[in-house]
Order: structure tokens, then sequence, then C-alpha cells
């Protein structure tokens, strides 16, 4: 395997990524009306909507801008871990996607975690290595 496959793999995910939550946030900015039945559902007020969509839409531009794909990956992986135990414990419904989702950006965040992040190899001799 070539040194650019994972990385190509890695925007291929980013770009999904970004353009299920741009879409996703757009929608709730919109006041589409599945949306709005949705956050009416969950029951602590519409602003939960547009915080919620300004979250999405901005984890999206995260994720296409190279220093801050970390974070982008990170922030909607949080997000939806939030959205799977929205689905568990208050609307009910399929949380699938958004399991799927949590663990795509899970993935591209550890993918494109910071170097001071990342594990250090052992040195053979009971320690680690420095760098």
């Amino acid at each position: 395997m070539s040194p650019t496959k994972p990385s190509r793999l890695t925007w291929a995910l980013r770009l999904f990524l970004a353009l299920a939550f741009a879409a996703a946030g757009a929608a709730k900015l919109a006041g589409a009306a599945p949306m709005v039945l949705i956050f009416d559902h969950i029951g602590i007020g519409q602003w939960f909507r547009y915080v919620t969509g300004a979250v999405e839409l901005t984890g999206a531009l995260l994720l296409l801008v190279p220093s801050t794909g970390f974070f982008g990956g990170l922030l909607m992986a949080a997000t939806m871990v939030c959205a799977v135990a929205t689905h568990w414990l208050i609307i009910g419904g399929n949380p699938v996607p958004a399991v799927v989702l949590a663990v795509v950006a899970a993935i591209v965040a550890y993918r494109l975690r910071p170097e001071a992040l990342r594990a250090r190899k052992p040195d053979g001799i009971g320690g680690f290595a420095k760098g």
C-alpha cells in the first residue's frame, strides 16, 4: 500500500462527513419541518436546533481545513455521541446513522491526531524513546 492511500482515504472520509454535516446543519438552520418537529420533541426549545446546526456547520468547515481536521472530527464525533444518546433516551427512532457518523468522525480524528497525542514507541529497555 502506498503512503498516499491513507491520506486519500482520510480526505474522502473528511469530504463525506463535511457534506453530511453541512447538509444537516443547513436543514436545522433553515427550519426544515422535520428538524423543527424533532427539536420540539426533544423539548428544550428551538434555540437548541440553531446551536446544533451551527455546531454541525462549524464541524463541516473544520473538517475541510487541513490544519483543523482533527478538531472537526473530534467535534463531530462528540456531537454524534450526544445524538445517539438523544435517540436512545428521548426521541426514539433509529440511531444507526448517528452511530455511523460518530464512528467515521472518530476515525478521522484518530488519523489526524496531533503528534503530541500519538503513542510513543518503546525503546526496548522498559522505557520509551524520545521522539
